[in-house]
Formats: C-alpha cells, sequence, structure tokens
C-alpha cells in the first residue's frame, strides 16, 4: 500500500509540475502579443491553483470570510509549504517567502512570474529592502502576504511573530488582516528537513483538508498593537478549528 501511495504522490508531482511548466510556456508565448503585467501574472496563478493544483492534489477547503476589496498587508501562520497554494486560491497578492525557497526548481520561476518577494531572513539589507518594497506594493494598490513566524509551526498556536512588517503597517497607515489556516491531519505539518521526503509524506494520502479563516482589518498607528491583536486573533481562531475536528492534536 505505502509503494502506491507513494506512486500517487509521484503521479501528482508529474501532473502540477508538467502543468506549471506549460502554463509558464504559453504564458511567455502570450506576452509577445499582451505584455506582462501584474495583474495577468496574478490571475495565471489563480488559474492555475484552480484548475490544476487543488484538484490535483485532492485539497478540501473550508472558508469563512473573504479577503478585503482594499490592499491590506495580510498576516497568516504557517504550517506547510500547502499554505500558500490555499491562500492564494482565493487572496490576489505577493507573497514575501524566504531566499531559500528559491532554490527548488521550477516552483522558484513559477514563484517570480506570480509576484513572490524573496528575502533573505539573516540579512539586515535585504530584510530592508523587501519592507521597502511591500509598503511600495500595497501603495501601489495590490496586497501583500507574510508569515510572520518566520518558518513553519507545529504547536497549537502561533510561534512569536517578527514585529518588522506590521511596524511598517503602523507607520504608513496600511491595514493588516489575519488570516488562520489549519489542516485536519498532522501528515499535512511540515515535520521533514528537506522539500521531497516532506513532499512525498504530505502527499502520499488521497485527501487534504484544510480550514482558511479570513479576519477583518486591523488598523493602528502602533506596531506592536497590531502584531499582538493578529496573533492573538490567528490563535483563537486556531483553537475554534482545531476542536472535535484536527488529528494533529
Amino acid at each position: 500500500m505505502s509503494i502506491l501511495l507513494n506512486l500517487l504522490a509521484a503521479l501528482r508531482a508529474i501532473i502540477v509540475f508538467g502543468s506549471m511548466a506549460l502554463f509558464m510556456l504559453f504564458y511567455g508565448i502570450s506576452c509577445i502579443i499582451i505584455p506582462h503585467s501584474k495583474k495577468r501574472a496574478l490571475r495565471l496563478r489563480e488559474n492555475f491553483l484552480k484548475y490544476i493544483c487543488i484538484p490535483v492534489f485532492n485539497i478540501h477547503i473550508i472558508k469563512v470570510g473573504d479577503p478585503s476589496v482594499e490592499p491590506a498587508l495580510y498576516v497568516c501562520n504557517h504550517r506547510s509549504f500547502t499554505d500558500p497554494i490555499v491562500l492564494c486560491r482565493y487572496l490576489k497578492g505577493f507573497v514575501i517567502a524566504k531566499a531559500e525557497v528559491a532554490n527548488y526548481p521550477i516552483i522558484n520561476k513559477g514563484a517570480e512570474l506570480t509576484g513572490v518577494i524573496w528575502v533573505d531572513r539573516n540579512n539586515q539589507d535585504s530584510r530592508t529592502a523587501t519592507r521597502d518594497k511591500m509598503v511600495d506594493t500595497i501603495q501601489s494598490g495590490y496586497n501583500i502576504i507574510v508569515y510572520p513566524e518566520g518558518t513553519v509551526g507545529k504547536e497549537r498556536t502561533t510561534l512569536p511573530f517578527k514585529k518588522g512588517t506590521f511596524m511598517e503597517a503602523a507607520a504608513n497607515d496600511i491595514p493588516v488582516i489575519p488570516v488562520a489556516i489549519e489542516f485536519k491531519s498532522a501528515k499535512d505539518m511540515w515535520v521533514k528537513e528537506k522539500f521531497v521526503p516532506q513532499y512525498l509524506h504530505q502527499y502520499s494520502k488521497w485527501r487534504t483538508e484544510v480550514k482558511l479563516h479570513f479576519g477583518t482589518p486591523i488598523t493602528k498607528n502602533d506596531g506592536v498593537y497590531l502584531q499582538e491583536t493578529a496573533q492573538k486573533w490567528i490563535d483563537n481562531q486556531l483553537l475554534i478549528m482545531q476542536k472535535d475536528w484536527s488529528t494533529a492534536f
């Protein structure tokens, strides 16, 4: 049975990554006629997730709430590499991701095409440049998505949030919208050190069940308040989501 499940995971990878390569190829060709734009790239990502990625991985999503119509900073807890697949299905925005992901083949090119902003968390200049780009992006009318824990969390509630993006939001009158994501199975938690073993561990099961809750905008010229309020809301939602549902805790 385990061999068959690993074959299922491998087949899914072939379909998803092959489709991603084709999406990027056709998009590149189409740019000869219709120039590349942020809106087109985000629409490409949304369609890829909706029609390819989520059906192939058999991800079933229970969503509560909707994104705001106004551009904002969205902050979400981090469980696994599936988080942006689920979140970006409903939210058009640019994801701030750690620079290590830029080394993942195919994924890195798809991410760059559809608006990922890379940050080296160990480099102060990179963090500063990323916060500046975050502000510019939101002020130009687009959302930014951040995972303020800085890594994946395996506990019931979140790890300490890094405050930098909240300080920038407070200084620039940017609304912060908290988002909570939770998976039913413990196999969806990132427990393996490397990407491939984690992928096989996670997607060698038939179905993935996830809950996604959008909060309401938080505004204040106090970064600590924004950080503490957003984290408290997410932690509370996680506990509600887990109750009588999660098999991970």
